[in-house]
C-alpha cells in the first residue's frame, strides 16, 4: 500500500487531468508565457548552500526556511536553464515553505549564477547528482518523508533516475511536471514553428554560458568543440551533437537521445509518482504521451488537453492563479510527516 488513497484505487493508468484552462488562456502559447512574464512571484527568499561533489565540482542549493517541525523535505530539480529564479519553482517553492515544509532546490552545474569547475554540465539523463543529493538530505534528515518534484528537463531526469533505482528509499513519492520523455521527438518539435522562439531563447543562454566557460576551463580534449562552431548552433539537436553528447560520453545526440529519454524507464519505477502533461505542451508533440501499458502500476499520468509547458494556469487574467500548486499539493500530503 502506498498510503494515498487515491493512488491506491488508480495506479499504472493513463487519465485525463482535471486541469480546465479558462477562457482567455486555452491558447498553448499563453499558458507558457503568461505565468512567466505577468504572473506576480509569491515572496520566496532561499538561503544558499554549496554541496561538494565526489568528482571535486559542486551544485549550489537553494533551501527554503528550515521549520522545526516540518512536514517533510520537498526537493526541487528545475528545467533547462533554469534556477531557483524560475517562476515554477519560486513560486511552488513558496507554496510548500508556507505549508511547513523544508524545501530545497538542487541548481544542476552550473545553473547556479557561477561556472562549475569541470568541462561536463548538465543534461536530461545526469541522475548522479541528483542521487547523491537525495543520499545526503536522507543523512541529514533521518525519519523525514522526502518527497522530489521535477520541472520539464529536471522531470525527465527525475523519471530516469526512479527507473534507475527502483529498490530506492529515500523518496516516498514524486511528481514530474511537463517532462521531455522523448528527447528526440522533443527536438523535433521545439523546432518548428513558434516553438522555435523558445529553442531560440534557450539556445542563446545555453551557448553564451558555454562560451563564457571555455574562457575559464580547459577543452582541449573536446577539439571539435571550438568557439566559432558553438557560436554557430542553431537547435537543440545540432548544440547535443556536438557539445552534450562528447562532454558526457554518449555516440552523438541519437544515442544521448536514445538512452537518457524518461519514456522506456517508466515501466521501472516502484515510487509512487505522478505526470502532469498537456497535450498541446509547445515543447513536445503527442508520442510523449504514454499509454497504460508504458507505465508500471507506481506510476500514475494525467493528461489535459489544454495547458502549455509548465503552465496549467486558471483564474482571471488581472488576478491569475496555478493550478498545479493544488494539485501537487493534494498528491503528496498523504505521504507527509503526519501531526500527532
Amino acid at each position: 500500500m502506498t498510503g494515498n488513497n487515491e493512488f491506491d484505487q488508480l495506479v499504472g493508468e493513463v487519465l485525463t487531468s482535471q486541469f480546465r484552462p479558462p477562457w482567455w488562456a486555452t491558447n498553448r502559447h499563453v499558458q507558457t508565457i503568461w505565468p512567466r512574464f505577468f504572473l506576480k512571484r509569491q515572496s520566496f527568499t532561499p538561503q544558499w548552500e554549496r554541496l561538494e561533489l565526489p568528482d571535486g565540482d559542486f551544485v549550489d542549493l537553494a533551501w527554503g526556511k528550515k521549520h522545526q517541525s516540518a512536514k517533510g523535505v520537498m526537493v526541487f530539480f528545475h528545467g533547462l536553464e533554469g534556477s531557483v529564479n524560475s517562476h515554477y519553482a519560486n513560486d511552488m517553492m513558496a507554496v510548500f515553505e508556507r505549508q511547513g515544509w523544508i524545501t530545497v532546490l538542487m541548481h544542476f552545474r552550473g545553473c547556479s549564477g557561477e561556472t562549475n569547475r569541470t568541462t561536463r554540465a548538465y543534461h536530461s539523463g545526469e541522475t548522479t547528482d541528483a542521487l547523491y543529493l537525495l543520499n545526503w538530505l536522507k543523512d541529514k534528515f533521518p525519519g523525514l518523508p522526502t518527497m522530489a518534484i521535477g520541472f520539464s528537463l529536471g522531470a525527465n531526469m527525475l523519471l530516469k533516475l526512479l527507473g534507475e533505482n527502483p529498490e530506492q528509499d529515500i523518496l516516498h513519492c514524486a511528481v514530474a511536471v511537463s517532462p521531455p520523455m522523448k528527447l528526440d521527438e522533443c527536438a523535433l518539435s521545439i523546432n518548428q514553428g513558434f516553438s522555435r522562439l523558445y529553442q531560440g531563447h534557450l539556445m542563446k543562454s545555453m551557448v553564451a554560458n558555454l562560451l563564457s566557460k571555455m574562457q575559464d576551463i580547459d577543452y582541449s580534449a573536446f577539439p571539435a568543440i571550438t568557439h566559432q562552431k558553438v557560436s554557430s548552433l542553431k537547435n537543440f539537436r545540432e548544440f547535443d551533437d556536438l557539445v552534450t553528447a562528447p562532454l558526457h560520453g554518449f555516440d552523438g545526440a541519437d544515442d544521448y537521445y536514445h538512452k537518457c529519454s524518461a519514456f522506456s524507464y517508466l515501466k521501472h519505477i516502484a515510487t509512487p509518482t505522478l505526470i502532469l502533461h498537456a497535450a498541446d505542451d509547445p515543447f513536445m508533440n503527442e508520442k510523449v504521451i504514454p499509454l497504460a501499458s508504458d507505465l508500471s502500476p507506481f506510476v500514475r499520468c494525467e493528461v489535459s488537453k489544454k495547458g502549455g509547458h509548465v503552465g496549467f494556469m486558471q483564474g482571471s487574467p488581472l488576478n491569475p492563479t496555478i493550478w498545479l500548486h493544488d494539485r501537487v499539493t493534494e498528491f503528496v500530503q498523504p505521504f507527509s510527516k503526519q501531526e500527532s
